[in-house]
Parts: structure tokens; C-alpha cells; sequence
């Protein structure tokens, strides 16, 4: 999924009365803003990270929860090719379905319960559309993960998982999208210690989620508001807990998807801006000049960085012009 606002902001990275608790120490809800995809007219989805204050839960650096939506009688998700590098992506459905296509050949589409996983390294150009013939539903969730300096210049790659490892909890379905949860591990490949994780929660139960304490973790609930460590968090909010748990408690009135994702707290400063994960201010001003010259043909194939999807049927991205001051790599979150 691209970030297609027109004028992207460097991303200061990678919110009747019951009685409950207060929020527990090393917890924040996290806020989300609304953002149109596609332009004005378009989906609007609901993105948590990167916040105001907590631009990272682990390598975790991006998350937009959108839908559900009726796309019987519009568009629905219309994505055109668009560039990455330095990051993958995850592309997560409750209902609906999604098209992938690449500049490597790939032409998938992703369906509920099924895990399309980008790796950008140094360079692709994806685009994603709601297919011809898709339920009328569209819901779902792309994120983000930010790849290590060792692993951000390694060679794009595509993957689809449609069997991906499935566990019951007291009160909950698991499914694991990427890494390990309570012994069960993701076929999907990984570049740090990550995990994430799709939760069924059935309704009016209190649910303990067994998690690795060298993690902090985020709770991104889809459909259905939860409870969870003193936080109340509306669907497409993100709670944050940090390291040092055990289990994380949750709860919902009703049934509720949610997503798990957790990881140990990623360590380098980036520089997060529109579509791009990098480390200083020339090296994104380097893969903005390559799309804009591999997006116009005026490169040689031996010379392009992002190889164009030529099984899209629409015209590619122009990228945002850049800001006048340098960007600034910052850290996953203020005050570290």
C-alpha cells in the first residue's frame, strides 16, 4: 500500500461511563489519524503508526487499518504502482480481497487468512487493486516493517502464505501472520525478532495472550473496540505495552479481530518519507530521483532500480516533491 498524501510530512516516527482502571505504567494509546487512499475521493483508512510521539513498536514502523467498506458499487482499493525501499509489507484481510502486482512478475491476489509479505530491500514498485469479481466487503490492515541496516539493500522478493499456522486460546483463535507465538511460527521471513499475529477474540471474555517479554507490543483491534491494560481503544487505535510482559490481557463486548504485532525495540534511527524507509536525508533524495526516472522509461534496464509493473493497467506515481529542509533520521519513539 503507498502513502499517497500529496504533500507527505517526514514521518516523525519509525489516542453512559464505565469505571475502569487506569492505564498501567509503559502503556499509551496511540491515536490514529485519517487519511484518504488514493485522493480525496478515495478509501479512507485509519493509521496508528508512526504517531506523534511512537513512530515504532519493534520494526514495526507503519499501520493502517481500513473498512469494513462497500466496494460493490466503487472502486474500492486503487493503488497504482508506486516504489519502495527499506521496508516490507503486510497485507492482512478480514474480508475482501487485494491483487498484488510487481516489478519481479508477481500477480497475486490476497484473500482472508492469507499473508502477502513485500520485501522492498533496495528497491520495487508494487501496485494494489480490489481484483474485478471481489466480495462486496473490503477490511483489512497493511503494515510495515522496517528492514535492519544489514538486510536494507538486499534483493526485493514477494511471498503468498495461504496455510499459515492457526492455535486456540481460551477465548480466542490465533492465527500467526510472522515470527513465533506460544511455540507456533510463521513459514513468512523475518529480518529482526518480530512477531505478529491475527486475534479472534469471542465476546465478553478476558483473554490472556502468552508474549515474549523481550518484546514490546502493539494491540491494533479491527472491528470492535477492546480493553486492555487500562486502555480503552477504538477499532483502528493502537494500545502500546512495553517490555517486560509475560501475557497481555485483553478483552472485548463482542467478537473482535484484532492484530498482534510485537518485537525487541528497534535501535537505528530512520528517516520515514512517503513510501521510502532510510537512514539519512541523500539516500531517500537517491530513491526518489530513481522512481522518477525508472517511472518515466528513461532508464536502461541495466541502470533501473525499480523494474516497472507492467502487468498494471494504470499510470505510475509521480513522487511528492521534497521537502525544503533536510530530512532528519529520528528515533522509534520521543525522549528515547
Amino acid at each position: 500500500m503507498s502513502n499517497i498524501e500529496p504533500h507527505p510530512a517526514e514521518q516523525r516516527v519509525c489516542g453512559g461511563e464505565v469505571d475502569r482502571p487506569g492505564p498501567e505504567p509503559d502503556t499509551e494509546l496511540l491515536e490514529p489519524r485519517r487519511v484518504p487512499l488514493g485522493g480525496p475521493r478515495a478509501m479512507p483508512v485509519l493509521r496508528a503508526l508512526p504517531g506523534k510521539n511512537r513512530r515504532m513498536v519493534g520494526a514495526w514502523c507503519f499501520a493502517d487499518a481500513y473498512g469494513p467498506v462497500d466496494v460493490s458499487a466503487q472502486a474500492g482499493m486503487q493503488v497504482p504502482p508506486h516504489p519502495h525501499i527499506g521496508l516490507q509489507t503486510v497485507s492482512w484481510l478480514i474480508e475482501g480481497a487485494v491483487h498484488h502486482r510487481d516489478g519481479l512478475g508477481s500477480d497475486q491476489t490476497v484473500r482472508p487468512g492469507q499473508l502477502g509479505l513485500m520485501t522492498a530491500g533496495h528497491g520495487i514498485a508494487h501496485s494494489e487493486r480490489t481484483p474485478d469479481g471481489a466480495p462486496d466487503l473490503l477490511h483489512g490492515a497493511q503494515l510495515w516493517v522496517a528492514l535492519p541496516a544489514d538486510s536494507r539493500e538486499d534483493a526485493p522478493h514477494f511471498e503468498h502464505h495461504a496455510d499459515l499456522p492457526v492455535f486456540t486460546l481460551p477465548g480466542a483463535r490465533v492465527t500467526v501472520i510472522a515470527g513465533r507465538m506460544d511455540g507456533h511460527e510463521s513459514p513468512a521471513r523475518t529480518y529482526t525478532p518480530l512477531m505478529g499475529a491475527e486475534i479472534v477474540l469471542e465476546a465478553d471474555r478476558d483473554v490472556e495472550l502468552p508474549v515474549d517479554p523481550a518484546f514490546e507490543h502493539g494491540l491494533l483491534p479491527l472491528d470492535t473496540p477492546v480493553e486492555s491494560h487500562g486502555h480503552h481503544a477504538p477499532a483502528g487505535s493502537m494500545i502500546y505495552l512495553g517490555t517486560g510482559r509475560t501475557t497481555i490481557r485483553v478483552r472485548a463486548g463482542e467478537r473482535a479481530h484484532l492484530l498482534l504485532i510485537g518485537g525487541e525495540p528497534f535501535t537505528e534511527d530512520l528517516v520515514m518519507w512517503w513510501n521510502f524507509v532510510g537512514r539519512d536525508h541523500d539516500e531517500i533524495v537517491r530513491a526518489r530521483e530513481g522512481w522518477e526516472r525508472d517511472r518515466d522509461g528513461a532508464s536502461t534496464e541495466e541502470r533501473a532500480r525499480f523494474a516497472p509493473v507492467t502487468t498494471d493497467p494504470g499510470a505510475a506515481l509521480p513522487a511528492p516533491e521534497l521537502p525544503n529542509a533536510r530530512l532528519r533520521p529520528r528515533p522509534s519513539h520521543r525522549g528515547r
